[in-house]
């Protein structure tokens, strides 16, 4: 989309939240005014933030996309309750219609046009707090089948949906490895879209990634935003940092008493065939060779991936790529794309548990869908 595409767009966006809202704030003129400037400065911002790397240089472009995003944040959630105010208006107009006189429509639509940009601002306000934080640590117990008791307690740190981009960078990285560092967990999981960007404009970011300390390293699945920002540089970048990217494969960890191994086993990102036909998701052949009684963990980004992960003869799937939502409603369409929005599933025989993300994407704002470092715990069923 071209900018004056962009810009047309949200003039039209933002022009019908103003004819709805402005006029019945008549007797308010300093809430017009206020709501009027918001308006028109969220319109111009949002299309220069989106275009900020087209059309200007670092940090210039930084700041735009800091902008345009956190009104992107506020106009989304203005926007919604607009729709909302407008539906229930058209309620009670059609009540009125078949009762008239039982109901103060002017009243009605003074006191609703003053609560859209009051909860609008507020919970974009929750919502920006929310995502600035350092993700919580989430733990999860997992029952598997049949699981050796060498593996009891064996522990994944999974990290999921940075989104190392404008908005975050790599003080924001650093926070999340030291919470993760602090879980000593068995080995670390990063379940894909952890940049919005190129390796030149963003390695620098995500560097504090070769700092992450477990007891068997580092894993990493691509997601569909690295093949957005270029996945072959990424997966050089990434390796040059010490992770180790599983790329449709598997590495097979040792039990301490020789007994029945881990595979830990990764595929590229579901969509990933569109890309690069080379990188089509594949969850057989990352078992391809593995020991057939191991315990059985994926990596993969999408939790799509589960109908081909359970098939393949997988105990566990480890997913991200929903963020939960990140901020109502669309938390309520995810399940239109996605079988999980978020939490611990089961598929056949197949746990799927999908993070709701460590980060954020695009606007800074998490509202009804915090972020999250996972701890999960593999024990007996």
């Amino acid at each position: 989309m071209n900018f004056l595409t962009l810009a047309g767009l949200s003039a039209a966006l933002h022009a019908y939240v103003a004819l709805r809202l402005i006029p019945d704030l008549a007797g308010f003129p300093a809430a017009r005014l206020l709501l009027a400037a918001v308006l028109v400065m969220s319109m111009l911002l949002i299309p220069l933030g989106l275009m900020a790397r087209r059309i200007a240089r670092l940090p210039l472009a930084d700041r735009l996309g800091w902008a345009g995003l956190l009104c992107m944040g506020l106009f989304s959630t203005l926007m919604v309750l607009t729709l909302l105010r407008d539906a229930a208006l058209g309620l009670l107009w059609a009540v009125d219609f078949l009762a008239p006189g039982g109901l103060a429509l002017a009243w009605w639509r003074t006191v609703s046009a003053q609560a859209v940009p009051l909860l609008g601002g507020l919970s974009a306000l929750l919502g920006f707090l929310n995502a600035r934080r350092t993700a919580a640590v989430v733990r999860i117990d997992v029952p598997i089948s049949g699981l050796p008791p060498a593996w009891q307690g064996f522990t994944v740190a999974q990290i999921s949906d940075i989104h190392v981009g404008p908005t975050i960078r790599q003080r924001y990285v650093r926070r999340i490895v030291e919470r993760v560092n602090t879980l000593q967990a068995d080995l670390v999981a990063i379940t894909g879209d952890l940049v919005d960007g190129r390796v030149h404009e963003l390695a620098a970011q995500v560097a504090p990634l070769a700092d992450l300390r477990s007891r068997h390293g580092t894993f990493f699945v691509t997601g569909n935003h690295e093949y957005y920002s270029g996945a072959h540089a990424w997966i050089e970048e990434l390796r040059r940092l010490g992770l180790t990217v599983l790329l449709n494969e598997h590495v097979v960890i040792a039990a301490g008493d020789a007994g029945k191994p881990l595979v830990l086993a990764g595929v590229t990102d579901f969509s990933a065939g569109h890309f690069d036909p080379a990188h089509r998701s594949d969850p057989v052949r990352a078992l391809a060779g593995a020991p057939p009684e191991a315990v059985r963990v994926l990596l993969a980004h999408q939790p799509r991936s589960a109908a081909a992960a359970a098939e393949a003869g997988f105990d566990l799937q480890l997913s991200g790529h929903t963020h939960g939502g990140q901020f109502y409603p669309w938390n309520l369409f995810v399940r239109l794309q996605q079988p999980f929005t978020a939490g611990l599933h089961r598929w056949g025989t197949l746990w799927v548990y999908t993070s709701r993300g460590t980060g954020y994407w695009g606007p800074p704002n998490r509202f009804g869908s915090p972020s999250e470092i996972t701890c999960l715990r593999l024990v007996a069923a």
